[in-house]
């Protein structure tokens, strides 16, 4: 079975002092010690997307599987 401990829990974003963001991780405490690695940076919560759009589930699946006998 999967790891579900990152689709419950917060997301967490090392961003630098220039607007950048260098990191992204569902744990605050890696957050906050990749953040000592750059000057003036800061750990933000990450925001969800905000456009309005949901994901398409429904696009078809196309196959390249060739037929027997080349057909």
């Amino acid at each position: 079975m999967a790891c579900g401990c990152q689709s419950k829990g917060k997301k967490f974003q090392v961003v630098t002092a220039a607007g950048k963001i260098v990191f992204e991780t569902g744990s605050k405490p890696t957050a906050d010690a990749v953040s000592k690695r750059y000057p003036n940076s800061k750990v933000e919560e990450k925001k969800p997307a905000t456009t309005g759009r949901t994901a398409n589930t429904s696009a078809a699946t196309v196959s390249t599987r060739k037929t027997p006998g080349g057909a």
